[in-house]
């Protein structure tokens, strides 16, 4: 077991095994996808592996956690040994190539991120800011131990950089499209934010998408069975369209269903009664974090209706400061999403190739500082 002067870090058998009020303790803010209901959901649906069961995820639960004298969890890690990149959208697919190349095996990596999911969130669990260095030493022992190459954390809130940076690890950027609540009381206040041409252009889209179909928004005890039906079909397809193999089982949304359906916003579209598409929506302590959709039928705008502009509607609803739409996508700029950097850290125990890596990410920060200033000229909002 990894150890820094008294303080002793043990790898767990997965977040399932460990007490759930313990685990959500340590870190209060709301998020949803480190809580121990969402992380576990994806354990018992076979989403991911867990110790002593043969699974084909590529994705092996190993949350590394911290104890106190009175044996209660002081500090964790969402933590996962990786087979291979897939569900981290942050692509590191050519620093594989790179290793592979140079006769080094990249995977098996350890990943400190919730699975599949590309929303910004805390990565080290703790009230004790002392505990952070401690608690990535471990992890940088972890792979010493383990033979793994190297340790990622991916889609880190921006308060916590500091405690990777005073860890050594190396910081990369990148950029997201989120939605930034100025105060807005409706969502026609929102439009009257924006210039005329695209407030027009926002109100046409909406019209379009919403003729001929009926929306509704479930949440809580209102989500049944046959809508979870419903939805895995839309997540197949698109699923199957964008990956080849969806990462979630079936049963994975029956669990999350029940066990924070609190936090669940689902949008499904109906034509003649019958669901015809959805998307997922997760609600945190200050944000809604948009997940997946899929449709039946090919209806102009529709996607941009059921993921951007009911979020909108919902947030400001809930009085929410932001809406986080998912990875990736351009064109969320003309529907007000604004280009913000979200950030990962790395560490490399290889001297070489960590030299390499920290030339290349010194050069990709300033290309994206720059792409987002570019971004952000053609934003929407009238001009002061």
């Amino acid at each position: 077991m990894p150890r820094s002067a008294t303080i002793t870090a043990r790898i767990a058998a997965c977040v399932g095994s460990l007490d759930p009020g313990q685990w959500d303790a340590l870190s209060p803010g709301g998020n949803p996808f480190i809580s121990h209901a969402f992380l576990s959901a994806l354990e018992d649906s076979c989403s991911v592996d867990i110790a002593g069961r043969k699974g084909c995820s590529g994705w092996q639960a190993a949350p590394i956690v911290i104890e106190g004298a009175d044996g209660r969890l002081a500090a964790a890690l969402p933590a996962y040994v990786k087979m291979h990149s897939q569900g981290e959208y942050v692509f590191d697919h050519a620093w594989a190539d790179a290793w592979h190349r140079a006769g080094g095996d990249y995977y098996p990596k350890l990943q400190i991120a919730a699975p599949f999911t590309p929303a910004t969130g805390p990565r080290i669990l703790t009230l004790e800011p002392a505990l952070a260095v401690p608690l990535l030493r471990a992890a940088e022992q972890l792979c010493a131990a383990s033979g793994l190459s190297s340790a990622h954390a991916t889609f880190i809130e921006p308060q916590q950089l500091p405690l990777f940076e005073a860890a050594g690890w190396l910081v990369r950027s990148d950029i997201q499209f989120h939605w930034l609540n100025r105060g807005y009381a409706s969502f026609d206040d929102f439009l009257g934010d924006l210039s005329s041409a695209k407030r027009k252009n926002l109100r046409k889209e909406r019209a379009a998408a919403q003729a001929g179909i009926t929306i509704r928004t479930l949440t809580g005890g209102e989500i049944r069975p046959e809508h979870w039906d419903a939805f895995w079909h839309f997540y197949q397809d698109t699923g199957a369209r964008k990956w080849g193999t969806p990462y979630l089982t079936r049963e994975a949304f029956t669990l999350i269903g029940e066990r924070m359906a609190d936090q669940i916003l689902l949008v499904l579209a109906f034509e003649d009664g019958v669901p015809v598409a959805g998307a997922l929506n997760f609600i945190g302590g200050d944000a809604i974090y948009g997940r997946y959709w899929g449709a039946l039928i090919d209806k102009p705008f529709l996607h941009f209706e059921l993921c951007y502009y009911q979020a909108i509607d919902a947030a400001i609803a809930r009085g929410l400061a932001r809406v986080e739409a998912g990875a990736q996508g351009g064109h969320k700029l003309a529907r007000g999403y604004a280009p913000v950097q979200t950030w990962s850290a790395h560490y490399i125990a290889h001297t070489g190739f960590r030299a390499a890596v920290a030339e290349f990410l010194e050069r990709e920060r300033e290309g994206v500082a720059e792409h987002q200033i570019s971004l952000g000229e053609h934003l929407p909002f009238r001009k002061s």
